[in-house]
């Protein structure tokens, strides 16, 4: 197997943040041509956008947290030339996770839903991390 496939759920998850990045412009853009936003308080204070805004700007926060760490693990993979079955299908299932994630973060918001799926992701990402240990071991 070739570890540079390792760097395709890389791809899919940096595709997902520049998806929620132009999703983000488009909620905000509705939000001024609504009226939905404080415009003297927005530049500042988030309480000035309106929760649709929110809920995406929140999970666009969350793609520059645990996906930083999966960035990490899969390079340090990559790098160990350690990258198998089990390391490309716990990658995959980290990032359908965040998929799911940012679905259910940015619709409905249901958080036992979104907290169910989060767990699933943060053990994906344990068994990554745990791979690369094994590696380095």
């Amino acid at each position: 197997m070739e570890a540079k496939f390792i760097f395709w759920p890389v791809l899919a998850q940096v595709g997902l943040t520049v998806v929620i990045f132009i999703r983000l412009a488009l909620v905000k853009t509705k939000a001024r041509k609504t009226g939905d936003v404080d415009l003297s308080r927005r530049a500042l204070h988030s309480d000035a956008w309106p929760d649709y805004v929110l809920q995406v700007t929140n999970n666009l926060r969350n793609q520059f947290e645990m996906p930083v760490l999966f960035y990490v693990i899969a390079l340090l993979l990559w790098a160990l030339d350690s990258v198998d079955v089990a390391a490309l299908a716990l990658a995959w299932f980290f990032v359908i996770s965040r998929f799911l994630h940012a679905y259910i973060h940015t619709g409905s918001n249901i958080v036992k839903y979104r907290l169910a799926v989060f767990q699933i992701g943060a053990a994906a990402l344990l068994g990554l991390f745990g791979l690369a240990v094994w590696a380095l071991v």
